[in-house]
């Protein structure tokens, strides 16, 4: 495997973010899986803990679900229909031709966008997809989404990665090699309490990388903010993430 340049941002959290990362609607898969002309196999690349492979999995024969890092595989869910394997984005170790759909979800920022896309369209059977989803700022209600926004923005904003700009903008700037379609209006939505939420905070990557600079926990500060607004931590409220889905069948290059 030669190297591709992949940034690890996530193996030192991959139990935490198998923990309290939010799960994908159904609608989602139902959408992409809707616009595949078999259902054959799937890939799902930078797969993580396999939050997005797993259901996939209930609508294809096969998937196909590969990470750079180890450790997040390690902390994958296990499906009979799932196979899990460490690999880079541009040498999955797919047989050409072999899937009809391609997903990337909340990860594209990470790539190597025209090595990937190649990898896309060796791997990806003649009408095939290819789906992008993305989430950025969660929304929780009107006295709670301050205190979430100056940490985002103020707080970790010198630290957040340059390709977080892509996912601020739903990945609309990114050229990506399809027909694409209109994707419906979906949304993520989990009930934390006030400490699932502050683990989901720790996922970030930009909270590793202020913690490490700073040599404690900074949202320790966060979650005593939100206290008032929160009431009593073990009230368990909805939180929202609207999702940003591009996909289309993949054109020849």
């Amino acid at each position: 495997m030669t190297d591709s340049g992949f940034k690890d941002h996530f193996s030192s959290a991959a139990a935490d973010y198998a923990t309290y990362r939010p799960r994908y609607p159904r609608a989602l898969f139902d959408f992409v899986a809707s616009l595949a002309p078999k259902h054959r196999g799937a890939w799902d690349c930078a797969t993580g803990n396999g939050q997005a492979a797993v259901p996939l999995a209930d609508r294809f024969e096969r998937v196909f679900a590969t990470d750079a890092s180890a450790e997040q595989i390690a902390h994958a869910v296990p499906h009979p229909r799932v196979r899990y394997s460490v690999a880079l984005a541009d040498e999955s170790g797919i047989e050409p031709g072999a899937v009809d759909l391609v997903t990337v979800a909340q990860a594209l920022h990470w790539l190597p966008h025209d090595r990937f896309f190649a990898e896309v369209r060796r791997v990806v059977a003649p009408g095939g997809v290819l789906a992008v989803w993305c989430y950025s700022r969660l929304r929780i209600d009107a006295a709670a989404d301050p205190v979430i926004e100056r940490y985002y923005t103020e707080t970790c904003g010198p630290y957040w990665s340059p390709e977080r700009q892509l996912v601020d903008q739903g990945y609309r700037s990114i050229a990506m090699p399809i027909d694409e379609v209109r994707a419906p209006l979906v949304s993520m939505e989990q009930a934390m309490n006030l400490d699932e939420l502050a683990g989901y905070l720790r996922t970030w990557s930009a909270t590793r990388a202020l913690a490490a600079a700073i040599g404690r926990d900074p949202v320790v500060e966060v979650r005593e903010a939100l206290r008032i607004p929160w009431g009593d931590p073990e009230t368990r409220r909805v939180v929202r993430w609207p999702l940003h889905v591009r996909a289309g069948r993949v054109v020849a290059g």
